[in-house]
């Protein structure tokens, strides 16, 4: 039995999206454990894609406003940390980068793909 059909995937493009918000949610509390507990926004940031990743895993209608949120929140985050950050740190500009980056990808895909979360 392969892996797809135990997890009951139906679209690997939704299980992708799954995975990024999963992977992002735990980076961030771990970045808010490691850094600093005081980074509060770290932690919204962390949450919502935590609970983005369970509403797209479990096909919920509700995940695409999350998601559209999500969008908005990282997209502010993200050129915010880009142009503090710039050309100090550059670990920090590639990862900022590619969030940004893989955020509105994934974002278009889930509003594109909406009627899979629908049914």
């Amino acid at each position: 039995m392969s892996l797809k059909s135990k997890l009951k995937v139906e679209s690997v493009g939704m299980f992708a999206a799954f995975l990024f918000y999963a992977i992002a949610g735990i980076t961030c509390f771990a970045v808010l454990a490691i850094v600093d507990f005081s980074l509060i926004h770290i932690g919204i940031i962390g949450i919502l894609s935590l609970i983005t990743a369970y509403g797209l895993f479990k096909n919920r209608v509700w995940s695409l406003w999350v998601v559209i949120m999500l969008f908005f929140i990282a997209t502010t985050f993200s050129a915010y940390t880009l142009y503090s950050a710039f050309q100090k740190n550059l670990l920090l500009d590639v990862s900022m980068s590619a969030y940004l980056v893989f955020t509105w990808v994934f974002t278009a895909y889930t509003a594109a793909k909406r009627k899979a979360l629908e049914s």
